[in-house]
């Protein structure tokens, strides 16, 4: 018999907040040691009273504009009970009634074709501690405790392992670029619930879950394995399968049950009494609107018109920071491609010789904007523009001052290019004369010798021109 998979998923996103959501303690990425990132609050001390985040009410809505989701303007919260060690409170303050938003929808292209995903609900909620197992002992650590959450749950439309995956890159990507979350390091978590059913049928099968799961390729592992374990119950009854929640193990590539499925009666949810209702009046959602950043797919076409490389598209839209200077630089009057390329080769540059990575990179739009005028209209070559630049990236300096205060902006006249040109001849014979042999790479020996001389500020064309007449 052949057989339908159908799935749906419940994907955890933590917030790009500078603080935890009903307190003042940083986000958890401020965290650099265990538990030093926690307070009475949000470790579920007696009489302690949560106090609302306005800026995760504003993700929240602005994640759900970018799925075409319906904002609900009376929006409340509720509390889930059930007993877990890093769970402080015996209770997790998220939304059932009233979720911030619903009715979504995201479309997806795939081997197959196309498919419309749809977006049953969004709503916030506050993330657990995490447990830390070693020895003979657990740990636990609170300092992700409170840490802002969105839950996008899909209706079970999802056919094949391949669109899960490309779903969850395309929210990756649209979260990214948009300011929502970085969604690593455990920052996008996922619950996959998974049924067959004989093609045809519109009944659904036993349906388990698989909690937990942050990295996609095992993902696309576990989906594939418990398609396979339901298919085999089903043809040759080597299991009866029930519906429960199990866990993925990353070595043995199988699934192992770890309890029955929890229904909604379990958690006993009752709403939050401690937390007003949200009412998102008509004038916040248009000015949550008007911050929307622009949809993936028309910044994407955006960036192709411009010339942009496809390598380097990808490396901007997933990263909110470098897209977002490419865009300001633009918008004060930089040519697209050419600002991509300081960005992503030139800034990127500095920062790997540094050992740093592409998030580390603080330079300013109107620092990098001041280089690339000076360069375009001649004030500097692209040398000299290139040393202001790792200046202001290693040390954040002024880049017009810099510039003055090191004479790369002076204008070279004929005589002292000239001037240079024979004396670098004079003082590498050696060069010369293995140019006259025939060592074409000999004379950019001499060309590097004369712009050291210059200290990065001549017209490289016209050295070069000099150079090779003088040598001829």
């Amino acid at each position: 018999m052949n057989y339908e998979l159908v799935i749906g998923l419940e994907t955890h996103v933590e917030l790009s907040t500078e603080s935890k959501i009903f307190c003042s303690c940083g986000g958890h990425s401020a965290a650099n040691e265990p538990n030093d990132c926690v307070c009475p609050a949000c470790s579920g001390m007696p009489g302690m009273l949560p106090v609302m985040n306005k800026r995760v009410v504003e993700l929240a809505v602005t994640a759900g504009l970018m799925l075409n989701c319906d904002i609900n303007r009376y929006t409340t919260f509720d509390k889930k009970n059930y007993y877990y060690p890093d769970l402080p409170c015996a209770y997790q303050i998220t939304q059932l009634n009233h979720p911030i938003c619903t009715n979504g929808c995201v479309t997806l292209k795939t081997s197959e074709g196309s498919r419309d995903i749809r977006i049953k609900q969004i709503h916030m909620e506050e993330d657990a501690g995490k447990l830390v197992h070693g020895g003979k002992y657990s740990y636990v650590d609170f300092n992700r405790t409170s840490v802002p959450l969105i839950e996008i749950v899909t209706q079970p439309d999802f056919r094949s392992a391949e669109e899960v995956v490309t779903y969850l890159n395309k929210l990756k990507s649209m979260f990214r670029s948009g300011g929502i979350s970085e969604c690593e390091e455990g920052a996008m978590r996922c619950d996959v619930n998974i049924s067959v059913r004989p093609e045809g049928s519109e009944e659904f099968g036993v349906r388990t879950e698989i909690k937990n799961m942050s990295s996609f390729e095992a993902i696309e592992r576990a989906i594939r394995y418990e398609a396979q374990r339901h298919i085999d119950a089903l043809d040759f009854e080597t299991e009866e399968l029930v519906q429960e929640t199990r866990r993925f193990d990353d070595v043995s590539g199988k699934t192992f049950a770890m309890r029955n499925k929890e229904t909604e009666a379990d958690y006993r949810y009752f709403p939050d009494a401690n937390l007003m209702p949200i009412i998102i009046d008509d004038e916040w959602l248009e000015k949550i609107k008007a911050n929307k950043p622009a949809a993936l797919d028309e910044k994407v076409e955006d960036y192709r018109l411009a010339g942009i490389s496809e390598k380097e598209i990808d490396m901007l839209v997933s990263n909110h920071k470098i897209s977002k200077l490419l865009d300001d630089v633009v918008n004060m009057g930089c040519d697209a491609k050419d600002a991509a390329t300081w960005i992503l080769t030139d800034c990127i540059g500095v920062l790997r010789k540094d050992g740093k990575t592409m998030d580390e990179l603080t330079i300013s739009s109107e620092k990098l904007f001041n280089i690339i005028k000076m360069v375009n209209d001649g004030t500097v070559n692209r040398t000299a523009g290139k040393k202001i630049l790792i200046a202001v990236v290693e040390n954040d300096v002024d880049p017009i001052s810099y510039c003055k205060e090191q004479g790369l902006d002076k204008k070279f006249d004929a005589s002292i290019v000239e001037a240079v040109v024979v004396k670098a001849i004079e003082q590498n014979p050696q060069s010369v004369q293995d140019f006259k042999n025939g060592k074409t790479k000999a004379l950019q020996a001499l060309f590097g010798a004369c712009m050291k001389e210059l200290k990065g500020a001549g017209d490289p064309a016209v050295i070069k021109a000099l150079l090779e007449e003088k040598l001829k």
